[in-house]
């Protein structure tokens, strides 16, 4: 082991996992009043004293979860503009779906305003989830334009999972892209 190598006690791994998928499962099933350490702990098996041990408040839990959410699926880049937006924003479409995305951002979004700790939160998490779809934008467009064609993307997949209860569907997904595109003037071979 290299000097100064920290050893990862494989149970402590283990728990951590258990603890903030059960605190992420609470949240986006029964909103932030159900994030409490007793209904956490009792969801992932662990005793309340565990919990209090790594995450002393509400706060630090669901921190630590948004951080683990995190890991989401995203397209795998292949320099094609187009095919790379278009498959990032049915990533976005997935996630929103079967991760429960739409939850984890409805709870953010209600409670960042009167719990200023999860504005930094809800920061960190969006900024991450847009990474990916930002820099396929920076390699075709000027730099002025990569935030806002990221925010109109974005907001077709967050409009139509939060407001219409469907995300959109691949033609929707295609057809915004393109229009994006040709009104920022990037040419690409329509396939």
């Amino acid at each position: 082991m290299a000097a100064g190598a920290e050893v990862v006690d494989a149970r402590v791994v283990r728990t951590r996992r258990d603890v903030l998928r059960a605190a992420l499962d609470e949240l986006v099933e029964g909103g932030w009043d159900a994030v409490t350490h007793a209904r956490v702990a009792a969801r992932a098996g662990y005793s309340k004293a565990t919990l209090y041990t790594h995450w002393p408040d509400r706060l630090a839990l669901v921190r630590d979860a948004f951080a683990d959410f995190g890991d989401m699926p995203h397209h795998t880049p292949t320099g094609d503009v187009r095919g790379d937006l278009v498959g990032e924003l049915t990533s976005f479409r997935t996630a929103m779906r079967e991760r429960r995305l739409d939850r984890a951002l409805a709870v953010l979004a209600e409670r960042a305003g009167p719990v200023p700790e999860l504005v930094d939160v809800r920061a960190r998490f969006v900024e991450e989830g847009e990474r990916p779809l930002r820099e396929v934008l920076a390699g075709a467009l000027p730099d002025g334009l990569v935030a806002p064609v990221s925010a109109m993307l974005c907001g077709l997949v967050v409009h139509s999972v939060l407001l219409r209860g469907e995300g959109p569907s691949d033609a929707d997904v295609e057809s915004a892209v393109d229009l994006v595109l040709a009104g920022a003037g990037v040419r690409w071979t329509a396939g």
